[in-house]
């Protein structure tokens, strides 16, 4: 049964507190926020903070906020709750409301996959008579709780249609997750045992049944290249991803195609230099036209900015990440934590390409010793054997 609005609420089935009393059953007469989030998840840390502020806001209208920690990446049950504590005491210790772990998933099953709700953040909000009113990003709230809390919001017409658009968006999504739930389950259980060959088949299939799928993409180009170094197969699949991201004119992918060529994480030694650069070169002028001077560049000029770096133009990776530390500041407001994010590295980038201290703020970095002074693209090349 699809939960929308107006749906009974499901039951509140957890095992975990980590903050505030249990919560067996909700009240009738009271509004509950029901939030789902995880500490991996860049945006909780802001909307944590704002449903504090609602929760102190509202309490005396009845308010209730219950957090989900929901999704945790960790290897135990028991890594995953310290981890959970350790969030909870630095980002949030003024908190003024329940959080549940929900360890088992019941809550995801209850909740989250019957109202297609595929990400995260996201609210739940129960009305006074027990029935959902509002499922959605917890960004709406400041517009939609108020309404709830007078009893207006259920029975409006934007109630009504901001729900069905809702599920009109996010049915085909969760559609779309369940049929590449088990084949990620395969693929990490493969990558767990270091079994690359049936890593690789697994993504594979998932690229069959799924073609535009830029994660499985993205993750074969990285397995057949950075962990088998495999140039036979690699090859073919770096080139194809270079052309469907130049085709499709995406960002994201263009991006994908980039770190996977250029990413100092990666050992690039094994793939033909010319062909590699003559790849970055048409990714980073497409990405370029894609994102002209003025706007957010913090995503993307970063990595065109390796490239540059690497083909021995200093000056222009220089100016790409000064470009991207500038756009921070822009018009377009970017999140204090999301800024305080990327900061470092930036901060650390354009230290390496200058060779010299550099300061935002009081923030500063120091080039690293260990990164090369000279491009890679200035020393000599290795000869590589053809790949048919």
């Amino acid at each position: 049964m699809v939960l929308q609005m107006g749906s009974p609420a499901p039951s509140i089935k957890v095992d975990h507190w980590l903050r505030g009393e249990p919560l067996t059953n909700l009240q009738p007469g009271k509004v509950y926020i029901v939030e789902f989030w995880a500490t991996w998840c860049g945006r909780c840390v802001a909307e944590m903070l704002h449903l504090v502020q609602l929760q102190e806001t509202y309490k005396d209208s009845g308010l209730e906020v219950v957090g989900i920690a929901a999704d945790e990446d960790a290897p135990t049950a028991v890594e995953a709750r310290t981890r959970l504590d350790a969030w909870l005491t630095e980002k949030c210790p003024d908190l003024n409301h329940r959080i549940a772990f929900d360890v088992t998933g019941e809550m995801k099953k209850l909740w989250r996959e019957p109202s297609f709700s595929v990400g995260i953040p996201t609210s739940f909000v129960v009305d006074r008579d027990g029935h959902i009113a509002f499922i959605g990003h917890p960004s709406q709230l400041d517009e939609v709780l108020p309404k709830v809390l007078n009893g207006s919001w259920r029975t409006s017409n934007k109630a009504k249609a901001a729900d069905q658009e809702r599920i009109a968006t996010s049915e085909p999504l969760a559609r779309e997750q369940a049929l590449k739930k088990p084949i990620n389950e395969r693929f990490w259980a493969a990558v767990g045992k270091q079994d690359w060959k049936t890593a690789s088949s697994t993504l594979e299939e998932g690229i069959a049944l799924m073609p535009d799928d830029l994660n499985f993409r993205r993750a074969h180009a990285h397995l057949v290249l950075h962990r088998m170094h495999n140039m036979r197969t690699g090859l073919p699949v770096i080139r194809q991803l270079v052309r469907d991201a130049i085709d499709r004119n995406s960002e994201d992918w263009i991006l994908a195609a980039l770190d996977q060529l250029f990413h100092p994480a990666h050992d690039h030694s094994h793939i033909p230099s010319a062909e590699r650069f003559a790849m970055g070169k048409e990714l980073s002028e497409r990405i370029l036209a894609l994102n002209p001077p003025q706007g957010p560049k913090y995503r993307s000029y970063p990595a065109v900015a390796r490239y540059y770096h690497e083909s021995g133009n200093k000056d222009r990776a220089i100016e790409l990440v000064e470009l991207a530390l500038t756009s921070l500041d822009g018009p377009e407001p970017v999140p204090d934590e999301l800024k305080q994010h990327l900061l470092p590295g930036l901060l650390q980038a354009l230290a390496n390409y200058k060779g010299e201290k550099v300061c935002y703020g009081t923030l500063c970095a120091a080039p690293q010793s260990n990164f090369p002074a000279v491009p890679k693209r200035a020393r000599p090349a290795r000869k590589h054997k053809k790949i048919p």
